[in-house]
């Protein structure tokens, strides 16, 4: 009751009213020409391979080491560990880089690298599978994975 009281004279101090120039107008200075465009770490270390040649080129031919995490939409543990992998990646700060594989899409990918059961994860380094997981990891575990790969 007393969260509501606060919450209600918070919004009766708070202005309702749209600025002047409209909700979707832009500054004089980002004028309809002018476009910017910026990513975060994260984006940057993490990707989603297209195809096979994709995979062969950004991947297999990267000198950076590369976590693969082959995955599924319908698999519930990938959906925990996807997002878990990706932010210890983004930790590294761009020692490692994270590919991601959807198995239903990149089939091919998923016999060649003998993935069995989702989610699977491989590190890469020179093109070769020198790491492998399969099912969730905590933290703690994701980090030992990951510096072993960097040799950290």
């Amino acid at each position: 009751m007393a969260q509501r009281l606060v919450l209600q004279r918070l919004l009766s101090l708070t202005p309702r009213t749209l600025p002047p120039q409209g909700p979707l107008a832009l500054p004089a200075s980002l004028g309809p020409t002018s476009r910017t465009f910026s990513t975060s770490a994260g984006c940057r270390s993490t990707f989603n391979v297209q195809d096979g040649s994709d995979f062969q080129e950004r991947v297999v031919n990267n000198p950076k080491p590369v976590v693969v995490d082959f995955h599924a939409q319908w698999c519930g543990p990938c959906k925990i560990l996807g997002p878990r992998l990706e932010k210890m990646v983004a930790k590294q700060e761009g020692k490692v880089l994270m590919a991601k594989v959807d198995i239903d899409d990149h089939t091919d990918l998923a016999i060649e690298y003998e993935v069995s059961a989702v989610p699977t994860v491989l590190a890469m380094k020179n093109g070769d599978v020198v790491d492998k997981f399969v099912g969730i990891k905590d933290e703690d575990q994701l980090e030992a994975f990951l510096k072993k790969l960097i040799g950290a």
